[in-house]
């Protein structure tokens, strides 16, 4: 444990480093404030306390201190001064010192009884520090842990729906990359695009309550199945909604103005949101609200043109896979009336990512 001692009395200091090294302890000496300072960044990692004058030439105490504790502010200092004594002792604790020794040092033992105090001072502080660097590195651990774990649970929940579709899994991992690069495209914060990519998974939940005669019919669908298939929408808004009543979550899933201000976390508002307004147009023609332009949430808007897309591009049991080129000649047919023209000019923009994507998680 090595002690700076800063004082320009020589005699003075040969007495506190004979003391100290007697002690056990190392000692570092310097003759004022600006020699002082430059041994403690030297060695910085050695110092446990300093001791210090406060009337010396070239850079007194205060000039130190104000310095030190900008440098190392659990560095304990303790003042040896006899100028003012009580004003230059109140004035040093202020800027940081933390304890002050009087002179003439006649007696030091009230060195040594000083130096225990800082150093029992500067041990608990540290402990302190340490317990509170635990705690906030426990609460990251079990936070990262949360959600993880919530990020799992939303992943096989998308994953159990795509089985019911008689879809892959690769079709909503698809649906949640594409739709996080078009959020950033469309201006979205990293944060927000990543929730994007999270959630977007999770549109076509609903499915798990359409009927298996209605949801894999092989041709066209009936104007009842129709009216069936296109419940999956609230459905899905139902199964994120509240968990307290079912009646509940069912009427503030059938109000676009209440199914916003559902309570839940950042990623079940999200979730929700794009299960029930991913059919939706931008003509105002889709379902289940028939909500127009920029009163579809963007996000909604965002998955709506990558679902319709990574779809047609995909087989399904009653048809073929389309070619990006074909796929992208309907997207771009339907800008203005199903889908946001500023989604479909990023959506093109962006296309060789998405093709991309696309190859990399293809089925």
């Amino acid at each position: 444990m090595t002690i700076l001692i800063i004082d320009d009395e020589p005699g003075l200091r040969r007495s506190l480093t004979a003391h100290l090294e007697d002690q056990e302890f190392e000692t570092l000496e310097a003759g004022n404030g600006q020699e002082g300072l430059d041994l403690l960044l030297a060695n910085r990692q050695h110092v446990q306390a300093v001791v210090v004058d406060l009337n010396m030439p070239v850079m007194d105490g205060y000039s130190f201190i104000k310095h030190a504790v900008a440098e190392a502010p659990e560095l304990p200092i303790v003042v040896l001064s006899g100028v003012g004594i009580v004003e230059d002792a109140l004035s040093a604790m202020r800027m940081g010192a933390w304890d002050f020794i009087t002179k003439p040092l006649h007696n030091l033992s009230i060195l040594d009884y000083t130096l225990n105090k800082v150093f029992e001072r500067a041990r608990l502080i540290r402990e302190n520090r340490q317990y509170q660097e635990g705690l906030e590195r426990l609460v990251r651990e079990r936070t990262s842990e949360l959600e993880e774990t919530r990020r799992q649970v939303m992943q096989r929940l998308s994953r159990a729906a795509e089985y019911k579709d008689n879809e892959t899994g690769r079709h909503v991992i698809r649906v949640g990359q594409i739709s996080r690069l078009l959020g950033k495209a469309m201006g979205m914060c990293d944060d927000e695009a990543d929730l994007l990519g999270e959630c977007a998974p999770l549109h076509d939940v609903g499915k798990i309550g359409i009927p298996d005669d209605v949801l894999l019919k092989p041709g066209k669908l009936t104007p009842e199945e129709w009216d069936i298939m296109r419940r999956h929408c609230v459905y899905g808004c139902e199964i994120l909604g509240p968990l307290d009543s079912k009646d509940e979550a069912h009427r503030l899933c059938t109000d676009p103005l209440l199914m916003r201000e559902m309570a839940g976390s950042e990623q079940l508002k999200l979730a929700r949101l794009l299960a029930l307004c991913h059919h939706e147009r931008w003509d105002g023609k889709g379902y289940p609200f028939g909500l127009s332009g920029e009163d579809i949430p963007l996000e909604a808007r965002i998955v709506t043109v990558v679902d319709v897309y990574d779809a047609l591009c995909s087989d399904r049991p009653y048809k073929k896979a389309m070619t990006a080129e074909e796929a992208g000649g309907l997207i771009r047919g339907g800008s203005g009336t199903q889908f946001d023209p500023a989604v479909v000019d990023a959506f093109f923009q962006n296309q060789d990512e998405i093709i991309a994507i696309r190859e990399r998680w293809r089925d």
